[in-house]
């Protein structure tokens, strides 16, 4: 009986291809939703292998119904859905899809920048709604981009590309980071400056962190009121890195120019306080959204599978000590 191979959403047909391929059996949750803990125990529980997405929790308890389960792809850069540290004690490997979205969510992060400096959302919404009477010398005033401050929080991957597409702009760029990053401080001159020193010399914040314990509300209420009254703060990342509700109270009291923002702490609830906010631009988490990175998504997280099931180490292991000696699946 070939091994079985469940995904928790449809993803492009490129990833259950190569996952046939190999002699796989895959499953795809029919219901086109996310799924309850429960009902992703009762689809997976004679799985050996699973791609779930960041709406999935792998956690003990999912791990203690599914005890054939081998290895999981997460359909994602970020893993905060997954107990890693369970994972591995059990033997139960464990990779992301580290890369190729990069672009595609450094994009998304300049689209949220001129959307909401330029207030294109609120311009379109006005036009369409018949609000709109002529042109006017003091309509819809926004904010300058170029040659303004850039500051970056979190300089891997994608912060590193967000960064580098500045270069047209003309843009002092800082950005905090725990360690150094050459690229940016050879190719534009960068200046890695502590966060507090940042928020206060930016005129445009985007964040470009993981959600981890260090990172949880990174961006608080303190923080928030260390920034320009006119900066526009960007997030990309987990919603969790930003205080909501005190995100929402700068933006209502006009303590921040902007907002735009992509992703939020209880997905896929948005608070109906952000939703009446004219100063900031709302995406229903679509950063890696292109045809493109999608596909890419799908191939690397089959790659990975294929080569767990087969007792190899995958190319994007976040758990390589499982295979570094004999493995002891434990249930």
């Amino acid at each position: 009986m070939p091994q079985q191979v469940f995904i928790t959403r449809e993803i492009p047909a490129v990833g259950a291809q190569r996952l046939a391929a190999a002699g796989l059996a895959v499953r795809v949750n029919p219901l086109q939703r996310p799924l309850s803990p429960d009902e992703l125990a009762a689809y997976v529980a004679d799985c050996d292998g699973l791609i779930p997405m960041l709406a999935e929790k792998v956690d003990a308890v999912l791990l203690n119904k599914c005890p054939r389960l081998k290895a999981v792809a997460n359909y994602a850069v970020g893993f905060n859905n997954i107990d890693l540290a369970e994972c591995t004690r059990r033997g139960v490997g464990v990779s992301n899809t580290p890369g190729v979205l990069t672009n595609a969510t450094a994009e998304l992060a300049w689209a949220l920048l001129f959307a909401a400096a330029r207030q294109v959302v609120r311009g379109d919404n006005d036009l369409r709604a018949g609000l709109w009477d002529g042109w006017g010398p003091m309509h819809m005033l926004g904010a300058s981009i170029s040659g303004r401050t850039l500051g970056v929080v979190g300089a891997g991957r994608i912060g590193e590309r967000f960064a580098l597409m500045s270069r047209g702009f003309n843009m002092p760029v800082l950005y905090a980071s725990r360690r150094p990053n050459p690229v940016l401080d050879r190719e534009l001159s960068a200046r890695r400056v502590p966060l507090e020193e940042l928020l206060k010399e930016a005129d445009f914040v985007s964040l470009h962190v993981p959600l981890t314990p260090e990172t949880q509300r990174l961006i608080g209420a303190r923080e928030l009121a260390a920034m320009k009254p006119s900066a526009i703060l960007i997030n990309t990342a987990r919603g969790a890195v930003v205080d909501e509700p005190a995100l929402i109270e700068a933006l209502a009291a006009g303590r921040i120019g902007g907002a735009g923002l992509d992703v939020y702490e209880s997905e896929p609830h948005v608070p109906q306080e952000l939703l009446g906010l004219k100063n900031v631009v709302l995406l229903p988490h679509v950063g890696s959204a292109t045809v493109e990175a999608r596909e890419a998504m799908a191939g690397m997280a089959a790659e990975n599978i294929i080569e767990m099931l087969a007792g190899r180490r995958p190319p994007n292991a976040l758990n390589p000590e499982v295979w570094a000696g004999p493995r002891t699946h434990v249930n």
